[in-house]
């Protein structure tokens, strides 16, 4: 059997659990990546066990400091509920029903800037890692363990292979790919996970390709 470091002391964090505090920071740092945009408001639909312990374990605070883009080492996690209002963002929790096999649920809005919403469905796994579940209403399986592309994409083909023809030329090697999509020739989504770091000149070229409508950068790499 194979253990881990971070099976044994966990991830180096601010909180009480891995599983409710840096697992939810990490979680909501990610959506808000994923989100992309400015918010002046994030709504957190918790479910499992996040809607029953999430103030005593600091998960609340952690899914608003991440949100704001704090890690879950931050020694400002804490005061992230305080950080907010400075920057005049409004947050709420509410409990939620999500369809998932994992204990630890989050659906996290983000009320845009520009009126529109964007939300991100995730579970904490334990030990700090996370997967992201659900983008938009489009299913996907996303861990944040490494360098991750998210290409939205009207689904029409040449767009996959284009889009992996620039990381080939790059020497950008793809470790997973998925494809997930709405409907035959309705928007899809391609999740690309990747051995190397996506430097900033291949997420433009990227955003050149034919039928690309948005690419999303997720630049983690754990050791």
């Amino acid at each position: 059997m194979n253990i881990s470091l971070l099976d044994v002391v966990g991830p180096v964090m601010i909180g009480p659990s891995s599983s409710h505090t840096a697992g939810a920071a990490k979680l909501a740092k990610t959506a808000a990546t994923i989100a992309g945009k400015p918010f002046n408001k994030v709504s957190f639909g918790l479910g499992g066990s996040f809607a029953h312990t999430y103030k005593g374990h600091f998960t609340d605070r952690a899914l608003v400091a991440g949100a704001l883009g704090m890690s879950e080492d931050d020694e400002e996690l804490v005061n992230s509920f305080e950080i907010a209002q400075q920057r005049n963002i409004e947050f709420e929790f509410y409990p939620a029903e999500i369809v998932s096999e994992y204990e630890n649920t989050a659906k996290i809005t983000f009320y845009l800037e520009d009126g529109s919403e964007y939300f991100v469905e995730g579970a904490s796994l334990g030990g700090g890692r996370i997967l992201i579940t659900n983008i938009n209403g489009l299913a996907c399986e996303i861990t944040a363990s490494s360098p991750t592309i998210i290409v939205k994409q009207q689904d029409v083909k040449g767009v996959v292979s284009d889009v992996s023809a620039i990381l080939a030329y790059d020497n950008i090697n793809i470790a997973v790919m998925k494809v997930s999509r709405t409907g035959r020739g309705d928007t899809a989504y391609c999740v690309i996970e990747c051995d190397q770091i996506i430097p900033d000149s291949v997420i433009e070229d990227l955003k050149q390709v034919n039928n690309v409508l948005s690419v999303v950068v997720v630049n983690i790499q754990e050791d």
